[in-house]
C-alpha cells in the first residue's frame, strides 16, 4: 500500500523521514495531486544503474538495427571521415 501524505506533512519531516526504507517510499500530493516523493538511498542508487542500463541497452539495440540496414565501413573510410 503507498504511502502517501500532503506536502503539509513536511512541516514534521523527521518523523516522516523515519518512515522512509528501501522499497517503502512516502509520496506527497498538493491540492490532491502527486508533487515528490521520499526514496530510500540505495534503491534511488538502484533504479539510477537500472535507467543507465536500459538508456546503455537502448544505444545497443539501435546501432545493431543500423549495422543490419546501413552496415559498416572500414577503418580506412572511418579514419577519413574522422580526419586522422
Amino acid at each position: 500500500m503507498p504511502n502517501i501524505k500532503p506536502v503539509s506533512a513536511l512541516k514534521n519531516y523527521t518523523s516522516i523521514v523515519k518512515e522512509v526504507t528501501y522499497g517503502n517510499r512516502v509520496y506527497f500530493t498538493k491540492n490532491g495531486h502527486g508533487q515528490c516523493a521520499l526514496v530510500d538511498m540505495a534503491e534511488l542508487d538502484e533504479l539510477d544503474h537500472q535507467k543507465a542500463l536500459l538508456q546503455l541497452m537502448t544505444k545497443l539495440a539501435e546501432a545493431k538495427i543500423s549495422v543490419k540496414e546501413d552496415g559498416t565501413i572500414s577503418a580506412d573510410e572511418l579514419e577519413k571521415e574522422l580526419g586522422v
